[in-house]
């Protein structure tokens, strides 16, 4: 009396206990007949001890027994044999219901567990031991070294996939409907899935692919951040093509000069050096936007480590979208008409901030956590006073503490010296001592002369 078992992991035979646990041993038996466990998962595996299932839904508090199915009663009472015994790895036995207390003898459904170390004598008398594993071992250990999360559910998923009953002496119960063939999964449980035991996780190519691709995946990872802190109207805006990126340059040149030198490579939209807003200095880079791409890849090929005004400059393609960057083209267009990285009409959308940008600052993409809000910053600056105020007192308390370290360290120096004075002093004397004890030995043997 036994049944085939095909998991994801490969394949299981199990004896069952038919005289010890004749009930309990039916039960299971048309279970499997009647496809009841097939895409069950195992929700529960804790190694070295089992792996639970047995629950279609895989929640782990589903299921019922074949008599439940037949419109009986849900579970069954358990079938207990004291001379059973879990002390071999791949016992199974019948897991208690949830709602069944275990000193009254608890009862069972569809749900088993198969044991996955050995000795566990706990478990003696408190479930029901109806079978064993014959033939499918190295499964078992599979499925306890299958990576699982805090509640023991294994990522990628081990599910019966087929059970066979291979050999059964039990008739079957009035009314019992063996189906042709194996049903379709559910909707329930399909939902359940996590990762497919088809599914490979591991991406293929060759490295350079790979490294490709998680280079796109980490830009578009940052870019989608500073969406999130409005740095960028949206993830998807790309730099202009026709805006250069001047830096390292000599403070005194000026945006005329500049413009002069750069316009030999074709007709420059604008032209303007980046300066501090509060002191008008020049911050040494500018941005130079030409009227066709073309124009602006031999100016970056040509100019590259020229010498201006004794300085050598840097040239670059922009790469800037952020707001200090629209406030220069938009000033360049008047404010009339505003560009959005480097191309007109560009519809701004973002998939954070709906409804922004509609109240009295306008179109502009403000930094999330700028506002007018006066309470909202003083309630900011006095946090940050409270801040403050908690580090100087840590500060100082880490300071009173490092004073009584040395404090506590030269009381300990001083004790070091005393004891280091006292076997001075004790040397001494032993010293003197033995040289009195030698002189008096001399003198002795002089006089017996």
């Amino acid at each position: 009396m036994s049944v085939l078992i095909e998991t994801s992991l490969g394949d299981l035979v199990i004896d069952l206990f038919t005289q010890e646990c004749p009930r309990t041993t039916l039960n299971f038996l048309k279970l499997c007949k009647i496809k009841y466990y097939n895409f069950a998962p195992f929700f529960n595996v804790q190694k070295n001890f089992m792996a639970q299932t047995g629950d279609p839904s895989g929640k782990g508090d589903q299921g019922e027994s074949i008599y439940g199915i037949l419109n009986g009663p849900r579970y069954f009472p358990a079938e207990i044999n004291p001379k059973l015994k879990h002390t071999r790895k791949g016992m199974v036995s019948m897991a208690v219901a949830a709602d069944a207390s275990i000193e009254s003898g608890g009862v069972s459904g569809s749900q088993f567990f198969i044991t996955l170390g050995e000795d566990l004598d706990y478990l003696d008398g408190k479930y029901t031991l109806f079978g064993e594993v014959a033939e499918g071992f190295d499964v078992l250990d599979k499925i306890n070294d299958a990576y699982c999360d805090e509640k023991g559910r294994p990522f990628r998923d081990v599910r019966i996939k087929h059970t066979i009953v291979l050999d059964d002496p039990f008739d079957d119960p009035e009314g019992l409907q063996v189906p042709d063939e194996s049903p379709l999964p559910t909707k329930e449980q399909l939902e359940s899935m996590r990762i497919a035991e088809d599914e490979d996780i591991e991406e293929q190519g060759d490295a350079e692919e790979i490294e490709r691709r998680a280079r796109e995946r980490e830009a578009k990872a940052h870019a989608l951040t500073l969406e999130m802190i409005g740095d960028l109207p949206f993830a998807e805006v790309k730099p202009p093509e026709n805006v250069l990126f001047v830096c390292k340059l000599n403070p005194i040149t000026r945006d005329e000069d500049l413009e002069m030198i750069f316009s030999r490579f074709g007709q420059i939209h604008g032209c303007e050096i980046i300066r501090d807003k509060q002191t008008g200095e020049s911050l040494s880079y500018a941005f130079i936007e030409f009227e066709n791409k073309e124009d602006a890849e031999e100016a970056y090929f040509k100019m590259q480590s020229v010498l201006i005004d004794d300085r050598r400059i840097h040239v670059d393609f922009s790469q800037s979208v952020s707001k200090l960057h629209k406030d220069w083209i938009a000033k360049r267009t008047g404010g009339a008409k505003e560009s959005m990285g480097g191309f007109d009409n560009l519809q701004k959308r973002t998939r954070y901030r709906e409804g922004e940008g509609n109240g009295k600052h306008g179109e502009g993409y403000d930094l999330v956590f700028d506002t007018d809000n006066r309470n909202e910053r003083k309630r900011v600056k006095s946090d940050d006073k409270r801040r403050d105020d908690r580090k100087d007192s840590q500060r100082d308390d880490r300071r009173r503490d490092d004073r009584r370290r040395d404090d506590r360290r030269d009381d300990r120096r001083r004790d070091d010296r005393r004891r280091d004075d006292r076997r001075g002093d004790r040397r001494d004397y032993d010293s003197k001592r033995d040289s009195d004890r030698h002189g008096d030995s001399d003198r002795h043997r002089d006089r017996r002369r």
